[in-house]
């Protein structure tokens, strides 16, 4: 039995349901990127039983933390040359083993220094894996049915965020923050299993012409016209993404006067109702184009990123439902965007593309929360000050990848046209 295709599909043919391999590899593929996004999230709210517990300042804390999206940016480019040589399979057990090493040495760490070794390694392996992930489902499922599957996917961020931090909080305040990551280690080790024992091999690609130069790989990669357009699509979407996120906490409780004990509800209830909105914002981009959807996203971002960074004082209600809004409007932009640019590779650069493009996301990301920074200003109060500029540098860079993105669309449909699919 084979699932596997590299076949150009075009994205207005019917939608079909999916085998049950391939409705097991989804739930695996989800799987993996929730442990790989909870060891990265749950970072931030162990900081306040981290820093006293190994007796290090708030900027150590923040280097620990920014460590793992510089390793994980570079990650991505070294492992760029790689990421189409080997079983893909093969691969994401690689990278997956080696976070899960990562992860275990932060479990075990008795202090700072380790703790710092720990995040890096953590970050060079897990940096790498949602870009397997990404070429995996490219390879596997044909384009008409990526939304649906990067909407499942999706959802591992809200699950991390509704199951995973409370979770690792509970675990910390009743025992110790070790026990945070040694959960993540169990549950990983779980997924590795089922990874080796269940998952077919995914080497298709393997059959195609390569290069067997690594170095020319990742360079024919970055260096292929074709691809600029969707490199920069992708570093714009991500930068522009990061710059509320950091502040998000801060913003809320000086800004909009929510008291911080409310914190933990609406981040529950944002992240039950993005669980049940990926799926469905994957479902539309499957049925009605991804562009179209793309196209929704970036409205409803705009609108609601204007009317949240200018929020004075507000209920509790009216706060939880403008994050629910401004999440709907994020996953209508990030689900179909995903699933619109996995058509732009060749089959035999899918992994090195996929590689390059979580790379710039980490930088860029970290880059835009360092823009932020600079931004804004906190007054004597607490208030953050500046942040309605900051809404405006990403209703701009929402607005420039509206466009960019519609050449993108055109030229994935123009390539569909031409292989006559």
């Amino acid at each position: 039995m084979t699932e596997q295709t590299l076949a150009a599909p075009i994205d207005d043919q019917r939608p079909r349901g999916f085998s049950r391999y391939q409705s097991l590899l989804i739930a695996l593929l989800a799987l993996t990127q929730f442990t790989i996004i909870l060891d990265f999230i749950i970072m931030s709210p162990l900081g306040a039983i981290l820093m006293p517990s190994l007796g290090i300042t708030a900027g150590q804390f923040g280097v620990a933390v920014s460590a793992y999206a510089f390793s994980a940016g570079l990650s991505g480019i070294l492992a760029a040359g790689f990421a189409d040589r080997f079983d893909r399979k093969r691969l994401l057990l690689f990278f997956y083993v080696g976070f899960t090493l990562g992860t275990l040495l932060c479990a075990v760490a008795p202090n700072y220094h380790v703790l710092l070794i720990g995040r890096i390694v953590t970050g060079l392996f897990g940096g790498v894996i949602g870009a397997v992930v990404l070429a995996i489902i490219t390879d596997l499922f044909p384009l008409q049915m990526r939304g649906r599957v990067m909407g499942i996917i999706q959802t591992a961020f809200a699950a991390s965020q509704v199951l995973g931090v409370p979770a690792g909080l509970f675990l910390a305040n009743h025992w110790s923050w070790h026990i945070c990551f040694i959960a993540i280690v169990v549950l990983s080790l779980v997924t590795i299993a089922v990874i080796a024992f269940a998952m077919e091999p995914v080497d298709a690609h393997l059959k195609l012409k390569q290069d067997r130069n690594p170095f020319h790989h990742l360079v024919a990669t970055v260096a292929e016209p074709r691809y600029t357009l969707a490199f920069a699509v992708t570093t714009l979407l991500a930068t522009g993404g990061y710059m509320l996120m950091p502040f998000s906490s801060a913003y809320t409780v000086h800004n909009l006067g929510i008291d911080i004990t409310h914190l933990p509800t609406i981040y529950l209830v944002s992240g039950l109702f993005s669980i049940v909105t990926g799926p469905l914002v994957g479902r539309a981009s499957d049925a009605f184009g991804k562009y179209s959807t793309f196209v929704f996203g970036c409205a409803m971002t705009v609108l609601m990123v204007l009317i949240y960074t200018h929020l004075g004082h507000v209920s509790l209600a009216t706060a939880i439902l403008v994050n629910v809004l401004m999440f709907v409007g994020i996953f209508s932009r990030m689900i179909p965007s995903q699933a619109l640019m996995s058509a732009i590779p060749d089959a035999s650069q899918r992994g090195s593309f996929s590689a390059v493009s979580a790379s710039l996301q980490q930088l860029s990301g970290g880059l835009g929360s360092v823009l932020a920074g600079a931004i804004i200003a906190q007054g004597a109060d607490g208030a953050l000050l500046h942040f309605d500029r900051v809404g405006y540098v990403v209703v701009t860079t929402t607005i420039v990848t509206l466009v960019m993105m519609y050449f993108v669309q055109k030229a994935v449909a123009e390539r569909a046209g031409k292989r006559g699919v």
